[in-house]
C-alpha cells in the first residue's frame, strides 16, 4: 500500500480540525454551523498564522513549517501527545529521505536479549513495528499461544485481531483492542513512511478487513506503553492483566511488553498455573531433546 503523503496530512488535520467545537477553542458568539468543527479561518487566526497559509498546510504540504508553527497548531487542534508527535512525523517525513541506516533493518534477535527475555519470570513478548512477534519467553509464548500457532496470524497480532475469527473470544474487549493496533500502525507508519514491509500490512490489512478500513479512516493515533488487558485464555480462564511496554534503545524497532497480575487477584492465580503449565511443557520438550539425541549417539 503507497503512502500519499500530502493526503495523510490533509486527512490528518481535517480530522482533528472536525472534532473540535467553537466552544472548546474558546471562541464565543454565532456557533450554529452546517459542518461540524473550526473553520479554516478560525484555526489560522488561533494559531497566528495567516488563512492562506493554513491552506497550503492542509492541503498537505508540510515543506519549510517551522517547529513552533507544528507547535501552535497542535495547541489550536487539541492535540494529545500522540498527535502532537505524529505531526512533527508527518513535518519530518515531508522533507528528503534521511541518509542513515534505515531503523527497520532486518536483524536477528539477539542471544543477550533472548536470555534476558527468558530470565523474566511473568510473560513477556517483542514485538517490532510490524506487529511480529520476534522473541517470548516460555510463559510469554504460553499466554500468547492463540497468536503465534493462528494460521491467519502467521505470527502477528494485527492479522490475528483482523483475520482470525477466535480473536474475540481471546480478546473480550475486541473493539478497543482493534482500534489500538490501528491507531499504533499509524504512528509507526508516521514515523517510518519508508517502510515497505510496513506498508505492505497496511495495505493487507486494509484489503481484506472491513473493521480495519474503517479505522484507518479514522486517522487516530496511539502511543502503546502501558495499559490494561483482558484476555481470555483457552487453558487457564479468563485473565485481567496490567502491561508495560518498554524500548530497547540499540534496537528501535523492538517494544518488549512485560505482563502483570494484581496481587492476591484471581488473575495471579491463573498466571501463576500457566506458568506452572509453560514450565512442564519446557521440560517435556527437552526430555524429548535428550532421548532423540542419546537414541541417535
Amino acid at each position: 500500500m503507497t503512502m500519499d503523503h500530502r493526503a495523510e496530512v490533509s486527512d490528518f488535520l481535517r480530522t482533528r480540525r472536525d472534532r473540535i467545537t467553537p466552544s472548546q477553542a474558546g471562541i464565543l458568539g454565532d456557533t450554529r454551523r452546517r459542518v461540524p468543527g473550526l473553520r479554516r479561518e478560525e484555526v489560522a487566526a488561533a494559531t497566528g498564522i495567516s488563512v492562506e497559509y493554513y491552506a497550503r498546510i492542509e492541503r498537505g504540504d508540510l515543506r519549510g513549517v517551522s517547529t513552533e508553527v507544528l507547535d501552535a497548531l497542535a495547541r489550536t487542534l487539541l492535540l494529545d501527545e500522540a498527535e502532537t508527535d505524529h505531526l512533527h512525523d508527518l513535518a519530518e517525513a515531508a522533507g528528503p529521505p534521511a541518509r542513515r541506516r534505515p531503523r527497520h533493518a532486518e536483524q536477528p534477535f539477539p542471544d543477550t536479549l533472548q536470555r534476558f527475555v527468558d530470565a523474566v519470570s511473568v510473560p513477556v513478548w517483542v514485538r517490532d513495528r510490524r506487529m511480529d512477534v520476534v522473541a517470548t519467553n516460555p510463559v510469554g509464548r504460553a499466554l500468547y499461544a492463540p497468536v503465534l500457532e493462528d494460521p491467519a496470524a502467521r505470527g502477528n497480532t494485527a492479522r490475528f485481531v483482523f483475520f482470525s475469527p477466535a480473536s474475540q473470544s481471546f480478546f473480550p474487549d475486541w473493539e478497543d483492542n482493534a482500534t489500538g493496533i490501528v491507531a499504533t500502525l499509524r504512528t509507526y507508519a508516521g514515523q517510518s513512511p519508508r517502510d515497505k514491509r510496513l506498508s505492505d500490512l497496511i495495505g493487507e490489512l486494509a484489503t481484506r478487513s472491513d473493521d480495519f478500513r474503517v479505522r484507518w479512516a479514522a486517522h487516530d493515533v496511539r502511543h502503546h506503553r502501558t495499559g490494561l488487558k483482558r484476555i481470555h485464555h483457552p487453558e487457564v480462564g479468563d485473565l485481567e492483566l496490567g502491561y508495560e511496554a518498554m524500548d530497547f534503545p540499540a534496537h528501535p524497532d523492538w517494544f518488549m511488553f512485560g505482563y502483570t497480575a494484581a496481587p492476591g487477584s484471581p488473575s495471579e492465580e491463573r498466571l501463576r498455573l500457566l506458568g506452572s503449565l509453560a514450565q512442564e511443557s519446557a521440560d517435556g520438550a527437552r526430555t524429548a531433546a535428550d532421548g532423540r539425541s542419546t537414541a541417535a549417539g
